[in-house]
């Protein structure tokens, strides 16, 4: 029996997409006027759905369909609504609408399932402007600190008014903490963003284990003065430092390690940022990836040391600040095992890969067995306004979760 239905599928993930800045395509940050209408707009489905609703102190968006046996740990499904500047149209809404059709499959079928069915919009998966990514999981993990809750943007604002503004409340931030054990099982579905499945001709991937993501803010402090006047010999230049700083985690992450590793400066914030001035403060962030906890170690304990040597060299001035860490984690083969199984009783076309992104999966696996489905994305492009993902591969992907609802449901009889 086909209980997924395609076009209502592909119809809500088009319809959210849609909610968007008008001149950045996809656009949908977290915090922002539009954040909150795509979240209203998915309260009203899972209302119409006929679920329990709620924002938690978190800000994250609930869909509970209660199970027959409620006092057992539920069933989480999730992902997030938000995007990157001008992001895509899949990342993370494939995740939350698969979740709220299975349930609508089993509500319309008939279909009972003991643990209760947990639908969740996860707050803030992509790096906020508050410096901190995963913050609605982070928030049920207990991984979301005062401190966290302290970062401002760029406009001063603190993360704690932002999940204030998205319907949270910060002040009581471990109410939405969650106890280990009392959720059962975590599934997600995403696409790959990555060329994997596409190379393989695979349909459907069970994820194998998520990147562990260690983040620095690095401010670097020289002498601003007039460009023209101050002789190149006797500059205390900010920006040329930050510059050799970004070249050396460069270097240290092309060494050789236990795994493969990746080292990123995606913000870089210079100022006063103008042409006549020798600049006087620079901030970035940098970003270390890896399946090894081991590897992130190595080389963040190696580039901090490069920063420390580059800052006594030009004469600047330097602070490291530890933003935040995602742990690396690896999927239990139990839970490997039923997704190969889900998968494959829909295609023969399955192949079992690492994610090379973090997900809320990783802040989730501090409470419960974690699994992840990834279905291709055209070009294994993705955080850009060309990432696709073709219906089938949606359907597929929803229908290879909700037998893995259906089966570890009956395993667990």
């Amino acid at each position: 029996m086909d209980l997924i239905n395609e076009t209502r599928l592909w119809s809500t993930i088009n319809d959210l997409a849609a909610i968007t800045i008008e001149d950045q395509p996809w656009t949908r940050r977290s915090f922002t006027a539009k954040y909150n209408e795509g979240r209203e707009w998915l309260m009203k489905q899972m209302r119409e759905s006929g679920l329990e609703v709620e924002v938690d102190e978190g800000s994250n968006v609930i869909g509970r369909l209660i199970g027959t046996e409620p006092n057992l740990p539920s069933i989480v499904i999730g992902s997030h609504t938000d995007t990157v500047p001008n992001g895509g149209r899949f990342d993370g809404i494939a995740g939350v609408l698969a979740g709220l059709e299975i349930v609508r499959a089993l509500k319309e079928n008939n279909i009972p399932v003991k643990h209760t069915i947990e639908v969740v919009d996860f707050t803030a998966e992509e790096p906020s402007e508050y410096g901190l990514s995963t913050v609605g999981s982070r928030a049920w993990s207990g991984n979301l600190t005062e401190e966290m809750l302290s970062y401002t943007n760029s406009e001063g604002q603190s993360l704690g008014d932002a999940i204030s503004y998205a319907g949270g409340k910060p002040n009581d931030i471990k109410n939405c903490e969650k106890d280990k054990g009392s959720i059962a099982l975590y599934l997600e579905l995403h696409i790959e963003q990555g060329p994997v499945l596409l190379r393989k001709n695979a349909n459907l991937g069970v994820v194998t284990g998520i990147v562990g993501i260690q983040r620095y803010k690095i401010s670097v402090d020289g002498l601003p003065n007039h460009s023209g006047t101050t002789p190149m010999d006797m500059r205390n230049d900010a920006l040329t430092a930050a510059s050799e700083m970004t070249l050396a985690l460069e270097s240290v992450a092309n060494g050789k390690f236990d795994q493969p590793v990746v080292g990123t400066v995606g913000v870089f914030n210079n100022f006063p940022n103008a042409s006549n001035v020798v600049p006087g403060r620079v901030e970035f962030i940098v970003e270390i990836r890896s399946i090894s906890e081991e590897a992130i170690d190595a080389v963040a304990d190696e580039f901090l040391s490069k920063v420390y040597v580059i800052a006594s060299k030009r004469d600047v001035k330097v602070e490291t600040e530890n933003v935040s860490r995602s742990g690396a984690i690896v999927i239990s083969d139990k839970i490997k095992q039923l997704l190969i199984e889900s998968c494959s009783s829909i295609t023969d076309k399955v192949i079992q890969l690492p994610s090379g992104a973090g997900h809320d999966a990783n802040q989730m696996s501090l409470l419960a067995p974690v699994g992840m489905v990834f279905i291709p994305c055209k070009d294994g492009r993705s955080h850009c306004p060309e990432e696709w993902a073709e219906k089938e591969d949606l359907y597929l992907g929803a229908k290879a979760l909700l037998n893995a609802v259906l089966a570890f449901s009956k395993q667990e009889q």
